[in-house]
Protein backbone atom coordinates (compact mmCIF):
# COMPACT_ATOMS: atom_id res chain seq x y z
CA UNK A 1 0.00 0.00 0.00
CA UNK A 2 1.29 3.34 -1.16
CA UNK A 3 2.33 5.72 1.40
CA UNK A 4 0.66 9.64 1.45
CA UNK A 5 2.50 12.26 2.62
CA UNK A 6 -0.67 14.59 2.30
CA UNK A 7 -2.20 12.05 4.71
CA UNK A 8 -0.42 12.44 6.89
CA UNK A 9 0.95 16.63 7.15
CA UNK A 10 -0.28 18.08 10.59
CA UNK A 11 1.31 21.68 9.15
CA UNK A 12 4.42 21.70 11.18
CA UNK A 13 6.68 20.50 9.03
CA UNK A 14 8.58 22.36 6.55
CA UNK A 15 7.30 22.77 3.10
CA UNK A 16 8.03 24.47 0.84
CA UNK A 17 5.35 26.76 0.42
CA UNK A 18 4.07 28.23 3.91
CA UNK A 19 0.43 26.62 4.36
CA UNK A 20 -2.08 27.93 7.75
CA UNK A 21 -2.95 24.58 9.20
CA UNK A 22 -6.72 24.08 9.97
CA UNK A 23 -7.34 25.67 13.27
CA UNK A 24 -4.06 27.31 13.34
CA UNK A 25 -4.67 31.19 14.82
CA UNK A 26 -1.01 32.19 15.35
CA UNK A 27 -0.46 34.50 12.62
CA UNK A 28 3.85 34.98 12.35
CA UNK A 29 5.47 37.95 13.65
CA UNK A 30 6.90 40.74 11.81
CA UNK A 31 10.82 41.64 12.85
CA UNK A 32 9.69 44.73 14.03
CA UNK A 33 7.00 43.74 16.07
CA UNK A 34 8.85 40.74 17.58
CA UNK A 35 11.25 43.45 18.59
CA UNK A 36 8.96 45.92 20.20
CA UNK A 37 7.18 43.34 21.92
CA UNK A 38 10.50 42.44 23.39
CA UNK A 39 11.46 46.07 24.10
CA UNK A 40 8.03 46.55 26.00
CA UNK A 41 8.57 43.16 27.93
CA UNK A 42 12.04 44.41 29.13
CA UNK A 43 10.98 47.99 29.91
CA UNK A 44 8.11 46.90 32.36
CA UNK A 45 10.27 44.12 33.45
CA UNK A 46 13.31 45.92 34.47
CA UNK A 47 11.75 49.32 34.16
CA UNK A 48 14.70 50.63 37.28
CA UNK A 49 17.92 48.54 37.66
CA UNK A 50 20.87 49.90 39.56
CA UNK A 51 24.47 48.33 37.96
CA UNK A 52 27.81 48.24 39.48
CA UNK A 53 30.33 47.68 37.00
CA UNK A 54 33.73 49.31 35.20
CA UNK A 55 33.20 51.70 32.61
CA UNK A 56 34.45 50.61 29.34
CA UNK A 57 34.89 51.61 25.67
CA UNK A 58 33.50 55.54 26.76
CA UNK A 59 32.93 57.47 24.01
CA UNK A 60 31.62 60.71 23.94
CA UNK A 61 29.23 61.36 20.52
CA UNK A 62 29.09 65.48 18.76
CA UNK A 63 25.69 65.02 19.90
CA UNK A 64 26.44 65.01 23.30
CA UNK A 65 25.38 61.87 24.11
CA UNK A 66 27.61 59.17 26.38
CA UNK A 67 28.25 55.77 25.36
CA UNK A 68 30.20 53.20 26.88
CA UNK A 69 29.98 49.57 28.12
CA UNK A 70 29.42 48.22 31.71
CA UNK A 71 31.43 45.25 32.79
CA UNK A 72 32.52 42.69 35.76
CA UNK A 73 34.51 39.76 35.20
CA UNK A 74 31.82 37.36 33.78
CA UNK A 75 29.55 39.86 31.45
CA UNK A 76 29.43 42.91 29.47
CA UNK A 77 25.73 45.21 28.97
CA UNK A 78 25.86 48.15 27.28
CA UNK A 79 25.08 51.56 28.34
CA UNK A 80 23.68 54.40 26.76
CA UNK A 81 23.31 58.12 28.69
CA UNK A 82 21.34 60.79 26.62
CA UNK A 83 22.59 64.64 26.15
CA UNK A 84 21.14 65.88 29.37
CA UNK A 85 22.26 63.51 31.77
CA UNK A 86 25.52 63.61 30.66
CA UNK A 87 25.88 67.32 31.08
CA UNK A 88 25.04 67.23 34.85
CA UNK A 89 27.74 64.35 35.49
CA UNK A 90 29.72 65.42 38.53
CA UNK A 91 33.58 63.79 37.05
CA UNK A 92 34.47 62.93 33.83
CA UNK A 93 33.66 59.33 33.06
CA UNK A 94 36.85 57.07 31.88
CA UNK A 95 37.59 53.42 31.36
CA UNK A 96 38.67 51.59 34.15
CA UNK A 97 36.44 53.55 36.38
CA UNK A 98 34.45 51.37 38.59
CA UNK A 99 30.70 52.96 38.84
CA UNK A 100 27.20 52.50 39.78
CA UNK A 101 24.80 53.71 37.60
CA UNK A 102 20.90 53.98 37.85
CA UNK A 103 18.51 53.70 34.67
CA UNK A 104 16.33 51.42 33.24
CA UNK A 105 17.15 48.57 30.65
CA UNK A 106 16.07 48.46 26.81
CA UNK A 107 16.50 47.20 23.53
CA UNK A 108 18.03 48.36 20.41
CA UNK A 109 16.08 46.81 17.52
CA UNK A 110 18.26 47.88 15.04
CA UNK A 111 21.16 45.41 16.51
CA UNK A 112 19.07 42.94 18.44
CA UNK A 113 20.69 44.30 21.54
CA UNK A 114 19.94 45.06 25.12
CA UNK A 115 21.62 48.09 27.02
CA UNK A 116 20.29 50.06 29.78
CA UNK A 117 19.41 53.25 29.56
CA UNK A 118 21.70 55.05 32.00
CA UNK A 119 20.23 58.02 33.64
CA UNK A 120 22.81 58.68 36.60
CA UNK A 121 25.94 57.59 37.34
CA UNK A 122 28.17 57.52 40.71
CA UNK A 123 32.41 56.25 41.33
CA UNK A 124 31.71 53.15 43.03
CA UNK A 125 32.87 54.27 46.56
CA UNK A 126 35.88 55.91 48.28
CA UNK A 127 38.23 53.92 46.53
CA UNK A 128 37.29 54.21 43.23
CA UNK A 129 37.15 57.59 43.24
CA UNK A 130 40.78 57.87 44.56
CA UNK A 131 41.53 55.55 41.55
CA UNK A 132 39.68 57.85 39.31
CA UNK A 133 41.99 60.91 40.74
CA UNK A 134 45.03 59.46 40.55
CA UNK A 135 44.38 58.40 36.53
CA UNK A 136 43.82 62.03 36.15
CA UNK A 137 46.74 63.02 37.76
CA UNK A 138 49.27 60.85 36.16
CA UNK A 139 47.55 62.35 33.18
CA UNK A 140 47.82 65.83 33.41
CA UNK A 141 51.23 65.71 35.32
CA UNK A 142 52.33 64.00 31.94
CA UNK A 143 51.33 66.66 29.95
CA UNK A 144 53.54 68.71 32.41
CA UNK A 145 51.23 70.84 34.04
CA UNK A 146 52.32 69.74 37.70
CA UNK A 147 56.10 70.63 36.55
CA UNK A 148 57.92 72.67 38.95
CA UNK A 149 59.30 75.15 36.31
CA UNK A 150 56.29 76.21 35.73
CA UNK A 151 56.35 77.69 39.10
CA UNK A 152 56.23 81.54 39.34
CA UNK A 153 57.86 83.87 42.31
CA UNK A 154 54.36 85.28 44.19
CA UNK A 155 54.44 88.94 43.97
CA UNK A 156 56.59 90.15 47.06
CA UNK A 157 53.69 93.26 47.91
CA UNK A 158 50.43 92.92 45.39
CA UNK A 159 47.99 95.66 45.14
CA UNK A 160 45.13 93.67 44.14
CA UNK A 161 44.58 90.59 45.25
CA UNK A 162 41.48 88.41 43.06
CA UNK A 163 39.85 85.55 45.03
CA UNK A 164 37.54 82.88 43.49
CA UNK A 165 35.13 81.41 46.63
CA UNK A 166 31.92 81.91 47.85
CA UNK A 167 30.72 85.30 48.63
CA UNK A 168 28.63 83.62 51.56
CA UNK A 169 31.13 81.57 53.10
CA UNK A 170 33.36 81.82 56.24
CA UNK A 171 36.26 81.81 54.04
CA UNK A 172 35.88 84.94 52.44
CA UNK A 173 36.04 86.67 55.97
CA UNK A 174 39.07 84.60 57.16
CA UNK A 175 40.91 85.80 54.23
CA UNK A 176 39.25 90.12 54.37
CA UNK A 177 40.24 90.47 58.05
CA UNK A 178 43.35 88.39 57.97
CA UNK A 179 44.63 90.72 54.63
CA UNK A 180 43.39 93.70 56.80
CA UNK A 181 45.05 92.75 59.93
CA UNK A 182 48.80 92.40 57.96
CA UNK A 183 48.27 94.35 55.03
CA UNK A 184 45.36 96.22 53.79
CA UNK A 185 44.95 95.83 50.20
CA UNK A 186 42.38 95.99 46.95
CA UNK A 187 40.32 92.87 47.00
CA UNK A 188 38.26 91.69 44.03
CA UNK A 189 35.85 88.64 44.30
CA UNK A 190 34.91 86.71 41.83
CA UNK A 191 31.54 84.54 43.40
CA UNK A 192 31.59 81.04 42.26
CA UNK A 193 29.90 77.97 43.40
CA UNK A 194 32.50 76.11 45.55
CA UNK A 195 30.49 72.52 44.89
CA UNK A 196 27.65 70.83 43.42
CA UNK A 197 26.52 70.46 39.67
CA UNK A 198 28.48 73.50 37.70
CA UNK A 199 30.81 74.32 40.38
CA UNK A 200 34.12 73.30 38.33
CA UNK A 201 32.88 75.58 35.18
CA UNK A 202 32.53 78.31 37.22
CA UNK A 203 35.70 78.06 39.22
CA UNK A 204 37.60 77.90 36.04
CA UNK A 205 35.61 80.60 34.35
CA UNK A 206 36.52 83.03 37.41
CA UNK A 207 39.91 82.25 36.84
CA UNK A 208 40.15 82.92 33.47
CA UNK A 209 38.08 86.12 33.98
CA UNK A 210 41.08 87.37 35.88
CA UNK A 211 43.64 86.92 33.30
CA UNK A 212 41.64 88.20 30.76
CA UNK A 213 41.52 91.50 32.90
CA UNK A 214 43.45 94.34 31.14
CA UNK A 215 45.92 96.77 32.77
CA UNK A 216 44.62 100.41 33.05
CA UNK A 217 41.01 99.32 32.37
CA UNK A 218 37.94 100.18 34.58
CA UNK A 219 38.66 97.12 36.43
CA UNK A 220 42.07 97.00 38.08
CA UNK A 221 43.94 93.68 36.78
CA UNK A 222 44.93 91.61 40.19
CA UNK A 223 48.50 90.87 40.87
CA UNK A 224 47.64 87.82 42.61
CA UNK A 225 44.40 85.77 42.16
CA UNK A 226 43.11 82.86 45.08
CA UNK A 227 41.60 80.36 44.92
CA UNK A 228 40.03 79.22 48.04
CA UNK A 229 37.46 76.25 49.66
CA UNK A 230 36.74 75.49 53.26
CA UNK A 231 37.43 71.89 54.14
CA UNK A 232 35.42 68.76 53.35
CA UNK A 233 35.45 65.54 52.07
CA UNK A 234 36.99 64.52 48.71
CA UNK A 235 33.22 64.46 47.41
CA UNK A 236 32.42 68.16 48.16
CA UNK A 237 35.63 68.80 46.83
CA UNK A 238 35.78 66.98 43.85
CA UNK A 239 35.45 70.45 41.71
CA UNK A 240 38.92 71.54 42.42
CA UNK A 241 39.90 68.03 40.57
CA UNK A 242 37.95 68.67 37.56
CA UNK A 243 39.86 69.01 34.31
CA UNK A 244 38.86 72.37 33.48
CA UNK A 245 39.86 73.45 36.54
CA UNK A 246 43.24 72.04 36.58
CA UNK A 247 43.96 73.71 33.53
CA UNK A 248 42.40 77.29 33.65
CA UNK A 249 45.23 77.63 36.89
CA UNK A 250 47.92 75.89 35.22
CA UNK A 251 47.05 78.57 32.33
CA UNK A 252 46.41 81.63 34.08
CA UNK A 253 48.88 84.26 33.13
CA UNK A 254 48.53 85.97 37.03
CA UNK A 255 50.09 83.53 39.76
CA UNK A 256 48.03 81.34 41.52
CA UNK A 257 47.62 80.85 44.87
CA UNK A 258 45.14 77.38 46.35
CA UNK A 259 43.68 77.20 49.15
CA UNK A 260 41.37 74.47 49.56
CA UNK A 261 40.08 72.56 52.35
CA UNK A 262 41.98 72.51 55.42
CA UNK A 263 45.51 70.86 56.03
CA UNK A 264 45.71 67.07 54.80
CA UNK A 265 43.09 68.05 51.72
CA UNK A 266 45.07 67.70 48.61
CA UNK A 267 43.55 68.63 45.28
CA UNK A 268 44.60 68.53 41.71
CA UNK A 269 44.31 72.83 41.37
CA UNK A 270 47.28 72.38 44.33
CA UNK A 271 49.25 70.93 41.95
CA UNK A 272 48.54 73.16 39.48
CA UNK A 273 48.87 76.13 41.42
CA UNK A 274 52.17 78.70 41.42
CA UNK A 275 52.02 78.00 45.68
CA UNK A 276 49.56 75.88 47.62
CA UNK A 277 48.46 76.91 51.03
CA UNK A 278 47.12 74.62 53.70
CA UNK A 279 44.28 76.98 55.05
CA UNK A 280 42.57 79.99 53.10
CA UNK A 281 44.27 82.30 56.22
CA UNK A 282 47.65 80.92 55.46
CA UNK A 283 46.98 81.96 51.87
CA UNK A 284 45.98 85.57 53.07
CA UNK A 285 49.38 85.66 54.84
CA UNK A 286 51.14 84.10 51.75
CA UNK A 287 49.72 87.31 49.90
CA UNK A 288 51.46 90.25 51.65
CA UNK A 289 53.90 90.62 54.19
CA UNK A 290 53.25 92.51 57.73
CA UNK A 291 53.30 95.95 57.31
CA UNK A 292 54.38 96.88 60.34
CA UNK A 293 57.03 94.13 59.81
CA UNK A 294 57.93 96.07 56.61
CA UNK A 295 57.77 99.27 58.63
CA UNK A 296 60.19 98.32 61.52
CA UNK A 297 62.48 96.59 58.72
CA UNK A 298 62.63 99.93 56.66
CA UNK A 299 63.60 101.80 60.25
CA UNK A 300 66.47 99.15 60.31
CA UNK A 301 67.79 99.72 57.30
CA UNK A 302 67.81 103.16 57.53
CA UNK A 303 69.82 103.16 60.61
CA UNK A 304 72.13 100.47 59.17
CA UNK A 305 72.45 103.33 56.57
CA UNK A 306 72.89 105.86 58.72
CA UNK A 307 75.76 103.62 60.53
CA UNK A 308 77.36 102.53 57.40
CA UNK A 309 77.24 106.80 55.83
CA UNK A 310 78.76 107.70 59.72
CA UNK A 311 80.99 104.54 60.17
CA UNK A 312 84.23 106.20 58.08
CA UNK A 313 83.67 109.43 59.76
CA UNK A 314 83.94 107.69 63.21
CA UNK A 315 87.17 105.36 62.20
CA UNK A 316 88.74 108.27 60.53
CA UNK A 317 88.21 110.95 63.91
CA UNK A 318 89.63 107.99 65.76
CA UNK A 319 92.36 107.56 63.50
CA UNK A 320 93.26 111.15 63.31
CA UNK A 321 92.79 111.50 67.18
CA UNK A 322 95.54 108.58 67.53
CA UNK A 323 97.70 110.33 65.37
CA UNK A 324 97.60 113.68 66.88
CA UNK A 325 98.44 112.12 70.22
CA UNK A 326 101.41 110.48 68.50
CA UNK A 327 102.46 113.75 67.14
CA UNK A 328 105.39 115.78 69.35
CA UNK A 329 103.93 119.37 70.43
CA UNK A 330 104.98 121.97 68.03
CA UNK A 331 106.78 123.94 70.86
CA UNK A 332 109.43 120.96 71.16
CA UNK A 333 109.47 121.19 67.58
CA UNK A 334 110.48 124.65 66.88
CA UNK A 335 112.59 124.56 70.48
CA UNK A 336 115.73 123.55 68.94
CA UNK A 337 114.92 125.50 65.69
CA UNK A 338 114.60 128.79 67.61
CA UNK A 339 117.60 127.81 69.47
CA UNK A 340 119.90 127.20 66.69
CA UNK A 341 118.40 131.09 64.83
CA UNK A 342 119.55 132.41 68.16
CA UNK A 343 123.12 130.84 67.87
CA UNK A 344 123.00 131.83 64.05
CA UNK A 345 122.09 135.47 64.97
CA UNK A 346 124.36 135.99 67.65
CA UNK A 347 127.38 134.92 65.24
CA UNK A 348 125.75 136.94 62.42
CA UNK A 349 126.00 140.00 64.50
CA UNK A 350 129.57 138.95 65.30
CA UNK A 351 130.75 138.47 61.82
CA UNK A 352 129.22 141.83 60.72
CA UNK A 353 131.14 143.79 63.28
CA UNK A 354 134.47 141.68 62.96
CA UNK A 355 134.51 142.08 59.24
CA UNK A 356 133.49 146.10 58.83
CA UNK A 357 136.56 146.48 61.72
CA UNK A 358 138.46 144.82 59.29
CA UNK A 359 137.59 146.42 55.90
CA UNK A 360 138.21 149.64 57.85
CA UNK A 361 141.54 148.88 58.49
CA UNK A 362 142.49 147.86 54.88
CA UNK A 363 140.50 151.21 53.88
CA UNK A 364 142.79 152.71 56.26
CA UNK A 365 146.02 151.39 54.65
CA UNK A 366 144.60 151.72 51.25
CA UNK A 367 143.62 155.62 51.84
CA UNK A 368 147.40 156.32 53.63
CA UNK A 369 148.19 155.21 49.83
CA UNK A 370 145.87 157.47 47.16
CA UNK A 371 147.18 160.85 47.10
CA UNK A 372 146.18 163.77 44.14
CA UNK A 373 149.52 163.53 42.56
CA UNK A 374 149.90 160.43 42.40
CA UNK A 375 146.38 159.73 40.65
CA UNK A 376 147.50 162.30 37.92
CA UNK A 377 150.81 160.68 36.77
CA UNK A 378 149.25 156.98 36.32
CA UNK A 379 146.21 159.44 34.10
CA UNK A 380 148.80 161.18 32.13
CA UNK A 381 150.69 157.54 31.85
CA UNK A 382 147.61 155.80 30.68
CA UNK A 383 147.11 158.86 28.08
CA UNK A 384 150.67 158.36 26.23
CA UNK A 385 149.89 154.78 26.14
CA UNK A 386 146.71 155.50 24.39
CA UNK A 387 148.37 157.76 21.63
CA UNK A 388 150.73 155.19 21.04
CA UNK A 389 148.04 152.68 19.68
CA UNK A 390 147.78 153.79 16.12
CA UNK A 391 143.97 153.17 14.81
CA UNK A 392 143.42 154.37 11.15
CA UNK A 393 140.94 152.89 8.61
CA UNK A 394 143.30 151.18 6.67
CA UNK A 395 144.41 148.45 9.39
CA UNK A 396 140.65 146.85 9.40
CA UNK A 397 140.66 147.45 5.07
CA UNK A 398 143.75 145.44 5.06
CA UNK A 399 142.10 142.72 6.90
CA UNK A 400 139.00 142.83 5.18
CA UNK A 401 140.92 142.46 2.02
CA UNK A 402 143.38 139.44 2.86
CA UNK A 403 139.46 137.75 3.97
CA UNK A 404 138.41 138.43 0.45
CA UNK A 405 141.62 137.34 -1.53
CA UNK A 406 140.80 134.16 0.17
CA UNK A 407 136.98 134.05 -0.68
CA UNK A 408 137.52 134.21 -4.11
CA UNK A 409 138.65 130.98 -5.46
CA UNK A 410 135.33 129.29 -3.92
CA UNK A 411 133.12 131.50 -5.54
CA UNK A 412 134.36 130.87 -8.80
CA UNK A 413 133.78 127.13 -8.11
CA UNK A 414 130.60 127.64 -6.64
CA UNK A 415 128.56 128.32 -9.87
CA UNK A 416 129.72 125.48 -11.44
CA UNK A 417 128.43 123.28 -8.37
CA UNK A 418 124.45 124.44 -9.21
CA UNK A 419 122.48 121.26 -10.17
CA UNK A 420 120.13 123.94 -12.37
CA UNK A 421 123.77 124.80 -14.33
CA UNK A 422 123.12 122.71 -16.90
CA UNK A 423 119.60 123.61 -17.86
CA UNK A 424 120.75 126.24 -19.66
CA UNK A 425 123.07 124.59 -21.72
CA UNK A 426 119.76 122.28 -23.04
CA UNK A 427 120.06 119.67 -20.65
CA UNK A 428 116.33 118.79 -18.49
CA UNK A 429 116.10 117.71 -15.02
CA UNK A 430 113.56 114.57 -14.19
CA UNK A 431 111.46 114.66 -10.90
CA UNK A 432 109.35 112.43 -9.10
CA UNK A 433 105.90 113.37 -7.37
CA UNK A 434 108.14 113.22 -4.28
CA UNK A 435 110.41 116.30 -5.93
CA UNK A 436 113.46 114.26 -5.99
CA UNK A 437 115.99 113.90 -8.77
CA UNK A 438 116.03 110.70 -11.23
CA UNK A 439 119.57 109.79 -11.91
CA UNK A 440 118.24 106.07 -12.97
CA UNK A 441 115.90 104.51 -15.98
CA UNK A 442 114.55 102.19 -13.49
CA UNK A 443 113.79 104.94 -11.15
CA UNK A 444 111.67 106.47 -13.80
CA UNK A 445 109.70 103.43 -14.78
CA UNK A 446 107.92 102.93 -11.54
CA UNK A 447 107.07 106.53 -11.61
CA UNK A 448 103.21 107.07 -13.03
CA UNK A 449 104.18 110.93 -13.42
CA UNK A 450 107.70 112.43 -14.37
CA UNK A 451 108.24 116.09 -13.77
CA UNK A 452 110.89 117.35 -16.31
CA UNK A 453 112.12 120.82 -15.26
CA UNK A 454 113.33 122.90 -18.42
CA UNK A 455 115.42 126.16 -18.11
CA UNK A 456 112.06 128.25 -18.86
CA UNK A 457 109.56 125.51 -16.45
CA UNK A 458 108.50 122.63 -15.51
CA UNK A 459 106.95 120.15 -17.72
CA UNK A 460 104.07 116.80 -16.23
CA UNK A 461 104.45 113.89 -17.89
CA UNK A 462 103.36 110.23 -17.38
CA UNK A 463 105.35 107.40 -17.97
CA UNK A 464 103.77 104.73 -20.90
CA UNK A 465 100.95 106.67 -21.88
CA UNK A 466 99.46 110.42 -23.25
CA UNK A 467 100.73 112.61 -21.08
CA UNK A 468 98.54 115.14 -19.11
CA UNK A 469 98.14 118.75 -20.29
CA UNK A 470 101.50 120.70 -19.56
CA UNK A 471 101.96 122.85 -16.45
CA UNK A 472 104.59 125.36 -17.04
CA UNK A 473 105.73 126.55 -13.60
CA UNK A 474 107.89 129.98 -14.24
CA UNK A 475 111.22 129.97 -12.62
CA UNK A 476 113.52 132.88 -12.39
CA UNK A 477 116.16 133.19 -14.25
CA UNK A 478 118.94 131.99 -11.98
CA UNK A 479 121.13 135.15 -10.66
CA UNK A 480 124.65 136.10 -11.75
CA UNK A 481 127.58 134.89 -9.76
CA UNK A 482 128.96 138.00 -8.45
CA UNK A 483 132.48 138.10 -8.85
CA UNK A 484 134.39 139.64 -6.16
CA UNK A 485 136.18 142.76 -7.00
CA UNK A 486 140.04 143.66 -6.03
CA UNK A 487 141.05 145.86 -4.26
CA UNK A 488 144.58 146.88 -5.01
CA UNK A 489 147.12 146.30 -1.74
CA UNK A 490 149.41 148.75 -0.96
CA UNK A 491 152.66 149.84 -2.15
CA UNK A 492 155.95 148.80 -0.90
CA UNK A 493 156.68 151.95 0.04
CA UNK A 494 153.84 153.13 1.75
CA UNK A 495 154.22 152.76 6.04
CA UNK A 496 152.19 149.64 6.92
CA UNK A 497 150.05 150.31 9.75
CA UNK A 498 150.61 148.31 12.87
CA UNK A 499 148.03 145.11 13.50
CA UNK A 500 145.75 146.39 16.10
CA UNK A 501 144.17 142.68 16.67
Amino acid sequence: MPFDDDEYDDGRSGGLVAKQAAGDNAAPLSISEISNLLKRTVEDRFGFVRLRGELSGVKRAASGHLYCALKDDKAVIDGVMWRGGAQRLAFRPEDGVEVIATGKLTTYPGRSKYQVVIETMEIAGEGALLALLEKLRARLAAEGLFAPERKRELPFLPRVIGVVTSPTGAVIRDILHRLADRFPSHVLVWPVLVQGEGSAQQVADAVRGFSAIRPGGPVPRPDLVIVARGGGSIEDLWSFNEEVVVRAVADSSIPVISAVGHETDTTLCDHAADCRAPTPTAAAEMAVPVRLELAATLDELAYRKRRCALRPVTLGRERLEARVQRLPKPEAILAAKAQKLDDLSERLRRGLRDEAATKREQLGRTASRLSLPLLRHRVERCDERLLRVGLTPRLLTRRWTLARDSLAPVSRVLPQLDPKRPLERGYVLAKGPDGRALTRREAAAREALLTLEFRDGELLVAVGSEAPAPVAKASAPAPEPATPKRTSRPKADEPRQGDLF
